[in-house]
């Protein structure tokens, strides 16, 4: 639970509540801070507060305790689903483009959650966490490709430790704008939420979490765009969008961190193929672990969606 404290002052004298509190705390809505005062979550001058018209008077402390969000249970919902491996402690999932990965604003449901509670049944309840059950890492919903689900505690842990201590391998194909140069390399920096836009992460030279990416140049495609696999050193979040990003080459397609439109000079037909991939060009390629019950090592690899193979087989004709 937050608490908040505001006093009000005599340039607030006869504001309504809801929008005095509203002016001072700006990271709560007028609505919700509506629906806290009448559900009595205010009190001032030792007394609850539940009408959020009332008319503010000069030296009055309000405290105002906000709950904790309680995440919603996911529901089943019959979505297919690519499962090349599943035994009775995970499942490796080759996961489409396009498929949120858990419920969220914006995206409630028809995720893979939702797919997994149908798949497994009860079986995933509360294994990390009621909005997230067996997730052990993400994709971004429109990257392609392998990610594994725990089905039960030991395994969770198990993955989620291999995944901290870097032995949970991934590999990742991109298609970037340019040739990265040199043709191999590690970028290393602090990834954290763009200070001038919140909704974005970005490279910082203070602050943010340590990130590494190594990269090796697979294809050339003439000085237009480059096909590069990407090996994560560790796993923060749109790392490889925007460590290429921060290089100056661009994921093809990414609405976030890509360019507006291909350069002038291309063939219509590889300019208007460029255009018309709406998603970031990456895919989930390779994903290496042990075990959690007896060690053994299992590797997996997801060949290139169709999407993708279509845009290189573009590429190659420049």
């Amino acid at each position: 639970m937050r608490q908040f404290q505001v006093t009000s002052g005599s340039q607030d004298k006869g504001v309504r509540l809801d929008r005095f509190l509203a002016d001072r705390l700006p990271e709560l809505s007028r609505s919700h801070l509506k629906r806290l005062i009448e559900t009595g979550h205010l009190v001032a001058g030792g007394r609850t507060i539940t009408d959020p018209s009332m008319r503010v008077k000069p030296g009055l402390c309000f405290t105002l305790n906000v709950p904790a969000a309680k995440p919603a249970k996911p529901e089943a919902q019959a979505i297919p689903l690519t499962i090349p491996y599943e035994d009775n402690d995970l499942l490796v999932i080759d996961k489409p483009a396009g498929l949120v990965v858990h419920p969220a604003p914006g995206n409630p449901d028809r995720t893979l959650v939702n797919a997994l509670i149908d798949h497994c049944g009860e079986s995933l309840s509360g294994i990390g966490g009621v909005a997230r059950p067996g997730i052990v890492h993400r994709l971004d919903k429109d990257t392609s490709g392998l990610l594994i689900v725990a089905k039960n505690d030991l395994a969770h842990r198990s993955l989620a430790n291999q995944l901290q201590s870097r032995r949970l391998k991934r590999i990742y194909l991109a298609l970037v704008w340019g040739a990265p140069a040199p043709a191999a390399g590690r970028i290393e920096g602090n990834i954290g939420r763009n200070p001038k836009n919140r909704k974005k992460m970005a490279v910082l030279t203070h602050g943010g979490r340590p990130a590494a990416t190594h990269y090796a140049v697979r294809s050339h495609f003439a000085a237009v765009a480059s096909l590069v696999e990407c090996r994560l050193e560790t796993g923060r979040t749109h790392q490889i969008r925007v460590h290429l990003a921060h290089r100056g080459h661009p994921l093809l397609g990414d609405p976030v961190y890509g360019r507006k439109r291909p350069p002038a000079g291309l063939a219509p037909a590889v300019a208007d193929a460029i255009g018309a991939f709406r998603r970031q060009a990456l895919h989930a390629h390779v994903i290496e672990f042990e075990h959690p019950r007896d060690g053994r090592t299992l590797c997996f690899k997801s060949d290139l969606p169709k999407d993708f193979r279509d845009l290189v087989k573009i590429l190659e004709k420049i």
